[in-house]
């Protein structure tokens, strides 16, 4: 055992101190602050070291402490539509979270139901009371003007999960919904389909139009036609699914594949079908997206895509920390990729 390196066989159970994180690193207790406190007069080899040991420590900086030494309060806020539908957040929040204890954060939530009138006041006193450091906005509140232009005023730095367009100094992720959708579509293309239909989500989510992008391209690379009666309006729950599969299917020539914007739509999309009779996948295949806990509980399983969420939330949480810390961040350049998840509502054409 070297002088820098801590013996723990008497420290059994007690958590390192600062003591042991400075001794462990062989520098002063001061340096191990300023390293903690995220102090820009450190040298990079004195950093490393002191991060090494903290890690090795498995060190629990106290950020009371920490707040009351510095001018910042070391808390992030997410800031999300109140949805209908829990899980998709649920995973953004496990994947903010995760990224806020790796980086010595406290993560605040605010629920957002929209429309709301006092949107603007409501997020002004939030950040204001909380004190927050930095604002985590999944779609689709990453995309309102108003909002962005509130924490700017406020020199609040933030990050969007899923935005439409990227802005000037921008830190974002999203996946690759138009080329998800685009295989999506393709893979019921090889399964003889060419009657799709397509059910829209809400129109202020940027995936929205990404995903209904994805089936045009399919379409037009395939040589099929498109026609516009198959596609119908959604807003990503399970009765507008409902509603728009039951338009989709009152149609002469109905659709032998529905393609649903999300996993609520796709499990509407199913309960009207089996209502009229119409056995899944024999008569009709129908895919969804997310692959949320629905679609492997309805019957039969739904085929859809599954996107790394948790991940995704992760990093850009993370993105924003280090930007936090004074380091040069840029927005990820390549987005994130999706998978399709193959189950039993989808099968051959047979019409």
């Amino acid at each position: 055992m070297t002088d820098n390196t801590l013996d723990r066989d008497d420290q059994q159970g007690k958590p390192a101190t600062i003591f042991d994180v400075a001794k462990a690193a062989g520098v002063s207790i001061k340096t191990v602050s300023r390293v903690i406190n995220l102090e820009g007069n450190v040298r990079k080899v004195t950093k490393d070291k002191v991060d090494a040991a903290i890690k090795a420590l498995d060190y629990q900086p106290n950020t009371a402490a920490r707040v009351l030494s510095g001018k910042r309060f070391y808390v992030i806020g997410l800031i999300y539509e109140n949805p209908s539908e829990f899980s998709y957040m649920q995973k953004v929040l496990n994947g903010a979270l995760r990224a806020c204890e790796a980086g010595g954060y406290t993560l605040l939530l605010l629920p957002i139901s929209l429309p709301n009138p006092g949107l603007i006041a409501d997020v002004r006193r939030f950040v204001s009371q909380s004190r927050l450091d930095g604002v985590v906005l999944p779609a689709p509140l990453g995309d309102f003007l108003d909002i962005q232009q509130l924490l700017n005023e406020l020199a609040i730095p933030f990050a969007r999960i899923a935005p439409k367009n990227q802005v000037a100094h921008d830190i974002h992720i999203r996946c690759n919904d138009e080329q998800a959708s685009f295989e999506l579509t393709q893979y019921l293309i090889e399964q003889g389909h060419r009657r799709l239909g397509f059910i829209k989500g809400d129109p202020i989510h940027g995936a929205t139009s990404h995903r209904f992008q994805g089936y045009l391209r399919a379409l037009e690379q395939a040589g099929i036609e498109f026609r516009g009666e198959y596609v119908e309006d959604g807003m990503f729950s399970f009765e507008s699914g409902k509603t728009a599969a039951r338009a989709l299917l009152d149609l002469k020539e109905r659709p032998t594949a529905i393609i649903a914007s999300n996993d609520d739509m796709a499990a509407g999309t199913i309960f009207e079908a089996r209502e009229r009779g119409l056995g899944i996948p024999q008569a009709l295949s129908v895919v969804g997206f997310d692959d949320t806990p629905i679609a492997s509980r309805i019957w039969p399983p739904l085929t859809t895509v599954r996107q790394p969420i948790v991940e995704m939330a992760e990093a850009v949480t993370s993105l924003l920390i280090q930007r936090l810390r004074g380091e040069h961040v840029s927005s990820i350049a390549e987005p994130f990729t999706c998978h399709i998840v193959t189950r039993n509502s989808t099968g051959p054409a047979q019409s």
